[in-house]
């Protein structure tokens, strides 16, 4: 143990001795200027703070020493009244305040506790009980900052991290302090208590038990007492203004005593009228040389403050200026450049009231929630996305780039509403024809008048940030394999491992490497397979990793014991399923066709088969969009993938199922066989 943490325990024991053991008056003066020193040390400290987390450790340290000036009054009230004296330092204040009349040195102790009580302690609790209140209720507000601003790209996760952090050891601060001050609050009644005690205890022991007169009983025992209360009560006094300085404090670049000389003269012809004021007063009865001399010091320091500020030198300037420019020429600053950022959302300049919050626009929060909605859907952490205006692209134009790429484009208005028809029965309404762009459905641009119209005749009105937003979702849902590098994959490891550490050390980095496990998760995204639950998919790569470290293979191990999920994702509510099923020739021609390599198994079919299979699917799947159905394909589990492969060109939505990724009591209805006849 450090001689740090050693000296807290031992100053703790310390005070557990006092409390117990008499202690001889020499010991207890030591101790009586040590709680002085302290006392003067925290209120040098609390005023150069710049912030009161700065200071954080201030309410428990208010509790120690509130205990050891606490075990101080029991020491010395014991030597006051066994012994009649305390040591050299309590005669000492005593005699310095009484003099010769202990009435005077009564009364001096009785307003300095009172000031304490009633004006220091009293305002440091109120302050403490409304700045804790204020921050729990500020706490949300100041967590959506720090979410829009990590979506805006002003800052970092990691600053995100420690900003949060930071809000929430504020709030713990000043809940402390809450309470802390109530023992300040507590120590000042005792102190008044404790007083009463030594005052009247040591008159009947004086007299009583000692023999001496009411006068010497009140002369030794009121010096004593009095000088005991002032040892005590200026430390204390001390410590609840330390409290009040801390409680008050606004985090600011300086301390307290920059602050105040700053804030406090940073108007100095004020200076001038209130040294006219004090001068005036002199013209009355007061002291005329006193007021004259504090004005000429008032007036003389409102003329030093308004003294002009030196000019910048311009030469110095300038040679800063080429300073930046060379250090921005330096190679070195090149290397920033080559960053990238995962996703970014780029717009005209008539959407930027789309991300202005200053306008109404709540894009910023939409993206937060949409973050959100993909990490349950998809069980991946979505990077931050970045958004910015681009003069390059049309005014209503935006487009959405991941990884650099752009992979997706819109245009809307923003002074319009999208509609979208249902049927092919609905009124014709007054709009500007277009095509929504997240799923590719046929639209209308309408007027905000013809809003409740369309709505009446059936159509599904969308305002423009929701179209905006449900575009950039199903986007990113499609491209979430591309977000998701080696980095991501340890990072969703890592988090796996803080649960289930065993089952994580038999997947990587045996047999298994995080790129493998990148490759499975990927090839799971890919096809629209949530990997959230990541503890069933380790369980299948520990029990398969070992026999084969194909990720092909391994990827359709994980889909068949993800088949509860998947089985979910895609049946009716009747627990029915409709499939497009592969005839038993396809699937020989596919399985006769597949080669394997020392890196891998694909799939070598010849065109004229490839184009007979093609030309099915594509039937079958166009009567499944008239009757409105998602079309899915059902085959053995041996050809799914390969199925998967040669249709994803030409159907990316199509679904391909295995019979073992469906679970047995759903019922499985087929609508048409894909073969080559």
């Amino acid at each position: 143990m450090k001689l740090k943490d050693l000296s807290v325990l031992l100053g703790v024991i310390l005070i557990i001795v006092m409390l117990v053991i008499p202690l001889p008056g020499w010991l207890l003066s030591v101790l009586i200027l040590m709680n002085i020193s302290l006392a003067l040390i925290v209120i040098l400290v609390s005023m150069n703070t710049s912030e009161p987390l700065q200071f954080s450790v201030f309410p428990s340290l208010l509790l120690l020493l509130t205990l050891f000036r606490l075990g101080l009054n029991v020491s010395t009230t014991r030597s006051i009244l066994s012994e009649a004296e305390a040591g050299g330092v309590v005669e000492t204040f005593g005699t310095f305040v009484i003099g010769d009349n202990p009435l005077v040195g009564f009364v001096v102790f009785t307003i300095l506790v009172i000031i304490q009580f009633l004006v220091i302690t009293k305002g440091s609790e109120r302050v403490s009980e409304v700045a804790a209140r204020f921050t729990l209720d500020a706490m949300p507000g100041k967590q959506m900052s720090i979410d829009a601003d990590l979506n805006a790209g002003m800052i970092n996760e990691h600053q995100a991290k420690e900003r949060r952090s930071k809000i929430e050891n504020e709030a713990d601060f000043y809940g402390a302090m809450d309470g802390a001050s109530k023992f300040v609050k507590g120590d000042a009644i005792a102190g008044i208590i404790i007083v009463l005690i030594n005052i009247v205890f040591g008159l009947i022991i004086g007299m009583m038990q000692m023999g001496l007169s009411f006068g010497e009983a009140i002369t030794t025992y009121m010096q004593l007492t009095v000088g005991d209360g002032l040892v005590s009560q200026i430390p204390a006094l001390l410590i609840s203004t330390a409290t009040g300085i801390v409680v008050t404090r606004v985090a600011s670049e300086g301390n307290l005593g920059t602050d105040v000389t700053t804030q406090l003269f940073r108007y100095p012809t004020l200076l001038y009228i209130a040294a006219g004021t004090i001068f005036l007063l002199g013209l009355t009865p007061i002291n005329f040389m006193l007021t004259t001399s504090i004005a000429l010091v008032l007036g003389f320091g409102g003329y030093w403050l308004s003294k002009p500020v030196k000019e910048p030198d311009i030469n110095q300037d300038a040679e800063d200026e080429q300073v930046e420019s060379d250090q921005m020429k330096a190679p070195e600053n090149v290397v920033g450049l080559l960053s990238m950022d995962p996703i970014e959302f780029e717009f005209g300049y008539a959407l930027i009231p789309l991300a202005d919050t200053n306008q109404g626009g709540d894009l910023l929060d939409r993206i937060v929630m949409i973050r959100r909605q993909l990490a349950i859907e998809l069980g991946l952490v979505i990077p931050v996305v970045r958004i910015r205006d681009n003069i390059q692209l049309n005014p209503n134009e935006y487009c959405l780039k991941i990884k650099g790429n752009e992979v997706a484009k819109g245009e809307i208005l923003l002074d319009h509403y999208l509609a979208m028809s249902p049927g092919m029965e609905d009124d014709e309404i007054d709009g500007i024809d277009t095509t929504e762009p997240a799923f590719g459905l046929p639209a209308k641009w309408i007027s905000e008048e013809n809003k409740d119209e369309a709505e009446l005749s059936g159509y599904t009105v969308v305002d423009p940030p929701s179209v905006v937003s449900t575009h950039i979702t199903e986007v990113i849902k499609s491209h979430a394999h591309m977000l998701l590098g080696r980095q991501e994959t340890k990072q969703l490891i890592d988090h796996l491992k803080e649960t289930y550490p065993i089952l994580v050390e038999e997947v990587t980095p045996e047999p298994l490497a995080t790129g493998d496990i990148q490759k499975v998760l990927a090839k799971l995204l890919r096809e629209g397979v949530s990997i959230r639950n990541l503890p069933i998919i380790f369980e299948t790569l520990a029990d398969f990793g070992k026999m084969t470290n194909d990720t092909d293979l391994l990827t359709e191990y994980a889909r068949q014991a993800l088949a509860t999920q998947i089985t979910k994702q895609y049946v009716q509510q009747d627990n029915s399923l409709k499939v497009i099923t592969v005839a038993n020739e396809v699937e020989r021609i596919i399985a006769e066709h597949i080669q394997q390599t020392e890196h891998g198994s694909y799939l070598s079919l010849d065109p004229d088969s490839q184009q007979l299979i093609i030309r099915s699917v594509t039937e079958k799947v166009e009567q499944l969009s008239l009757q409105e159905e998602t079309p899915i394909i059902l085959c053995s589990p041996t050809i799914r993938m390969y199925i998967k492969q040669l249709l994803e060109r030409f159907f990316p939505q199509v679904v391909v199922l295995s019979y073992n990724e469906l679970e047995p009591n759903l019922e499985v209805q087929s609508v048409g066989v894909v073969n080559v006849a």
